[in-house]
């Protein structure tokens, strides 16, 4: 058996020596270290031979193992590095490279607004509340006040999604945050102050200005003495706090079925910087959004006396924010998912 040991240590280093490729290095590989290889059948049979036999046996096959593996080794890294000088190259790696860079992900422009701005309100009081996609047409228009005749609720103004026999109602893609405001008068006690980010839908002409589908940011304070003084506090903070202290900002009169009195609020375009551009149309300034003291009909549809609480309401179109901030002349930019323009943030 020593003598049948030694055969196989003396043909394997011969053919080993030949070999001039991987692809014949892996063959020899199974041929004398395999499952089937004559030393592995001597390794398996050693229970039948007796204990002076096993111990001498036993050890000549391990040694030759361990040389074949070494010996195996040595020679498939001198193969590799023939390979490498043949394709002129002395080293796999060139530790002398600069690496790769490895870019890291991290949170989108919109969802990192939302969150600063949902932190200023928080700071001044706010909580932060949520409601569906798919609203009722209750809450998104009727107990608004916005009526059935009113252009919005037109099919070429939102989406209608068909709704099931026997439903109580009409269903839509909601088209303002205020949907939720509408809500939270139903079922929140006063006083309250809530902030409602929102995705919303739209079916208009998608421009520099407008999408179909953006994000808007609503709030809602409803308490004892509250007056149109406290709306402009609070958002004229919520500007100083995003923009700085230094930004321009309008605020004036305007129509909202909901609020009465009603305002809009602006700040000075930082595209042309009040000269004129497509971004803001031509005026200067870039409405942000639309505010002012809820409408009695919307509290007291909600169950809350307008005659013993008074309150006032805002709705911001989100994106806008860093449009001013940044100066994007293009509200589409957020959503085309160019990483040159994304990673700039």
């Amino acid at each position: 058996m020593l003598n049948k040991i030694e055969e196989i240590k003396t043909e394997a280093l011969k053919q080993l020596a030949d070999i001039n490729e991987v692809k014949g290095l892996d063959a020899w590989h199974v041929q004398y270290l395999g499952k089937k290889s004559p030393l592995t059948q001597i390794l398996r049979g050693l229970s039948t031979l007796s204990i002076e036999e096993k111990k001498a046996v036993g050890a000549a096959s391990n040694q030759l193992k361990n040389l074949l593996e070494t010996v195996s080794g040595e020679k498939a890294s001198a193969l590799k590095e023939a390979e490498l000088k043949a394709a002129g190259q002395k080293e796999a790696i060139d530790i002398t490279l600069p690496g790769r860079p490895l870019f890291i992900g991290r949170r989108h422009i919109i969802s990192e607004t939302i969150e600063e701005i949902c932190d200023i309100f928080v700071s001044l009081g706010f909580t932060v509340r949520e409601g569906p996609d798919v609203e009722w047409d209750y809450y998104n228009f009727e107990a608004l006040n916005i009526p059935a005749e009113h252009p919005s609720r037109d099919n070429m103004s939102s989406y209608w999604i068909d709704t099931p026999p026997g439903a109580k109602g009409k269903q839509l893609l909601r088209t303002h945050g205020t949907a939720i405001s509408a809500r939270i008068v139903e079922d929140t006690k006063p006083p309250l102050r809530t902030i409602e980010p929102a995705r919303v839908y739209r079916y208009e002409q998608v421009d520099a200005r407008h999408l179909n589908i953006y994000h808007n940011i609503d709030g809602l304070a409803v308490d004892k003495n509250i007056t149109m003084g406290d709306l402009k506090g609070v958002l004229f903070e919520l500007i100083r706090r995003y923009f700085g202290r230094d930004r321009q900002v309008r605020f004036r009169t305007d129509f909202f079925p909901f609020v009465e009195p009603g305002a809009e609020i602006a700040v000075d375009c930082a595209i042309c910087h009040g000269t004129g551009c497509r971004t803001c149309g031509g005026a200067g300034w870039l409405e942000l959004g639309g505010c002012g003291m809820t409408h009695p009909d919307v509290l007291r549809r909600g169950g809350i006396d307008p005659d013993e609480y008074s309150s006032f309401a805002f709705g911001i179109g989100l994106e806008r924010f860093p449009m001013m901030r940044y100066g994007i002349d293009d509200i589409r930019l957020f959503y085309n998912n160019d990483l040159r323009f994304l990673k700039q943030f």
